[in-house]
């Protein structure tokens, strides 16, 4: 399966879930989100989840258009970093387990590298 096709079904899959993560946060967890004083947590986690989610769906379009190992890496490293970010405030936000803070900057920090790879490539593509 070609890369590109990857991304797609692991952007829509995070689109996905991040509608089924909110609307269960917004209802189904409110009472513990509330009672852990973590509803800004959880609501990070989807927020970032959304934006990231799209995020791999561009670069979806963008391995069609500059193929290469850059691209590919924002792809993957956008993907590891919803799963570490997002992941780990959801856990934190449900289960109140603090140390699970520590895990989201790992992610952030995948979030951030996928930007700098998609800026990368669009700057090679420019000189070359």
């Amino acid at each position: 399966m070609h890369m590109g096709r990857r991304f797609v079904i692991l952007g829509a899959l995070f689109g996905m879930v991040g509608v089924g993560m909110g609307a269960f946060g917004a209802h189904a967890l409110d009472g513990v989100l509330k009672a852990n004083g973590r509803q800004s947590v959880y609501e990070t986690a989807v927020q970032y989840q959304f934006i990231h989610a799209l995020a791999i769906l561009f670069t979806s379009s963008a391995i069609r258009r500059w193929p290469g190992n850059l691209t590919r890496a924002a792809g993957i490293l956008f993907t590891i970093g919803t799963v570490f970010f997002s992941g780990s405030l959801y856990v934190l936000a449900i289960f109140n387990i603090s140390w699970m803070g520590a895990i989201a900057p790992i992610g952030g920090v995948a979030l951030i590298l996928g930007w700098l790879c998609l800026i990368l490539m669009a700057w090679q593509d420019n000189i070359a």
